[in-house]
């Protein structure tokens, strides 16, 4: 039985030279090609296909979104990350989700249809630089995060994160289900803990960290 597939990018172009790639591998079937994200975890919904193509950048939501969805709704389907450049923060969540494949576009296009049916096996096919570069952000952040557990607690380690992210206090206490206040007196002891002086020093501190 031919391995179902939906395609999902944003670019016409890409999206045809996939389809023509994948109509030569008899094995292979391309059930649904889309454009945006919602297409996509529609498609995958509809079809059950084996396995999706999905590029990280795409309109309505993103490739990461669709992959959360995918594994919160326990939905069968493997995911192959389709992606022009590596960024390591999205390489790691695509790990942290579950995905079992991450292709480099500029990689030759037989690669991508090995991928394909290594992780139709149930195998993974993870590119060595994106992987090499993932673990390497993923170990400073772990290590980044054992380190600052010794000095703050766990609720504090979360504004911390939301506070380099770019939140607002009232963004972060709608988040937590808290205060303003209690936000504020929360940061008052962090910056005592860590040793900056306000919120752009304990952004800047959490960036250097690799905590976000």
């Amino acid at each position: 039985m031919a391995i179902k597939l939906v395609l999902a990018d944003d670019h016409p172009l890409v999206l045809d030279g996939l389809e023509q790639l994948f109509s030569a591998e008899q094995d292979i079937k391309v059930v649904a090609r889309c454009m945006d994200g919602e297409a996509a975890l529609a498609a995958v919904r509809k079809h059950r296909p084996d396995v999706v193509v999905l590029d990280l950048r795409m309109p309505l939501k993103d490739g990461l979104e669709v992959l959360r969805q995918i594994r919160l709704e326990k939905l069968p389907t493997r995911v192959v990350v389709l992606t022009a450049a590596l960024d390591e923060d999205d390489v790691v969540e695509a790990i942290r989700l579950g995905a079992p494949g991450v292709v480099l576009k500029e990689m030759a296009p037989r690669f991508l249809v090995q991928c394909i049916r290594k992780v139709h096996a149930g195998e993974q096919w993870l590119e060595k630089r994106s992987v090499s570069l993932a673990l390497e952000q993923l170990l400073r952040r772990e290590a980044a995060s054992r380190e600052i557990a010794r000095v703050v607690t766990a609720r504090e380690l979360e504004i911390v994160r939301m506070v380099a992210s770019g939140l607002r206090n009232k963004d972060i206490a709608e988040r937590l289900f808290i205060s303003e206040g209690t936000i504020k007196m929360h940061l008052h002891n962090i910056y005592g803990k860590i040793g900056v002086d306000g919120r752009l020093q304990l952004a800047r501190y959490a960036k250097e960290k690799g905590l976000v």
